[in-house]
Order: structure tokens, then C-alpha cells, then sequence
């Protein structure tokens, strides 16, 4: 009976289930279902999502990216990876593998919770919001935007940001259309503009 114990322990079966998941189980899906006559397993779902922070003036000073990768960690909950120059270019005195950015690929319960503090709380907090660009996906269904400042997250401590930085957000989602995402996103409440 111990090891039982023991074993359910360690795997980390607590019975948290994000509320965001739950909302799209219990109610986005069905509703989609009913909405586009699609088969439940080919209803469009949220697979990760990418958070993005470029860091040019790091060629300069590397203190900067390493108070960006820490931000990152704040702000998703998960260690962040160092991106590098993929080519040198002489106007911009970079170097190719000069690290200049870092970035967050959250999946499960980590993207479910990150996506509900990005729609409850973080993009309400927007200075002069005035709804998300409806036209920002790629043609197959994932959707990005770009967001000015990091204050936004109610993680960061004022006090110690140093430079604000903006960041790219990426949801990549199962979608084969825009519309099919667009719907998806809509469901989950994302703040679209009207016209």
C-alpha cells in the first residue's frame, strides 16, 4: 500500500487541472463542435505557445540578456533558452552565434495557466488597449502578436526593470484555417478588434 503511495507521489498526480483546460474540455469544444459540424478530435486546440524576447542591445552590454532570460523565467514559470545570431550582419556589428534573445516554449498545464493570466489579467492591464489585431495569423491557424512592455505581467517587480522590453507571443494551435483559429481564440475570450 506504501509504494503505491509512493509512486502516485512522484509522478505529480495531484488532481490540478488549469481552469483554462477544464473551460475548453467542458465548454469551447462542444461548442465548436456544434458550431463548425467537425469530428470532436478535429476540433482545433491550443498546442504550445511561444514567448519571444529580442535583446539587440546585448552585443553591447550582456548583462541585459541575462536580466531578460530572468524576466522570462518570472514571467512563464520555466527556465528560458539563450537564442543566438543566426548570421553576422556588419550594420547592426553583429556577429553570427552572438547570443541576442531568449525565448519560452511552454506546453500542457504551464501554456494553459500562462494563457489564462495573458487573457484575465496581463492584456487588461495594456496601457490605451484597444483589442488584438484580428488579422495576425499565418494562414494555417497560429496566431502572434507583440506586446510593448513587460510591466504588463503583474510577476515583474517594478522596482528592479531596469530597460523595458517587448515581447512576441505565438499560439500555435491544431487549426488548418484562419477562421478555424480565429473561432478558437474568440471562444477563450481573446480581445479581437471590431473593424
Amino acid at each position: 500500500m506504501a509504494t503505491g503511495a509512493t509512486a502516485e507521489t512522484t509522478t505529480g498526480t495531484t488532481g490540478y487541472e488549469p481552469r483554462f483546460k477544464r473551460r475548453y474540455v467542458d465548454e469551447i469544444r462542444p461548442r465548436l463542435v456544434a458550431e463548425t459540424g467537425l469530428n470532436v478530435m478535429a476540433v482545433p486546440r491550443v498546442v504550445k505557445i511561444v514567448v519571444n524576447m529580442g535583446v539587440g542591445e546585448a552585443v553591447k552590454e550582456a548583462k541585459t540578456l541575462d536580466e531578460a532570460v530572468n524576466e522570462l523565467r518570472i514571467i512563464t514559470g520555466q527556465k528560458a533558452m539563450v537564442t543566438k545570431a543566426r548570421r553576422s550582419i556588419a550594420g547592426f556589428k553583429l556577429r553570427e552565434g552572438v547570443p541576442i534573445g531568449a525565448k519560452v516554449t511552454l506546453r500542457g498545464d504551464r501554456m494553459w495557466e500562462f494563457l489564462d493570466r495573458l487573457l484575465s489579467i496581463a492584456l487588461p492591464r495594456i496601457r490605451d488597449f484597444r483589442g488584438l489585431n484580428p488579422r495576425s495569423f499565418d494562414g494555417k491557424g497560429n496566431y502572434s502578436f507583440g506586446v510593448t512592455e513587460q510591466l504588463i505581467f503583474p510577476e515583474i517587480d517594478y522596482d528592479k526593470v531596469t530597460t523595458i522590453r517587448g515581447m512576441d507571443i505565438t499560439i500555435a494551435t491544431t487549426a488548418t484555417t484562419d477562421e478555424q483559429g480565429r473561432a478558437l481564440l474568440a471562444a477563450f475570450g481573446f480581445p479581437f478588434r471590431t473593424g
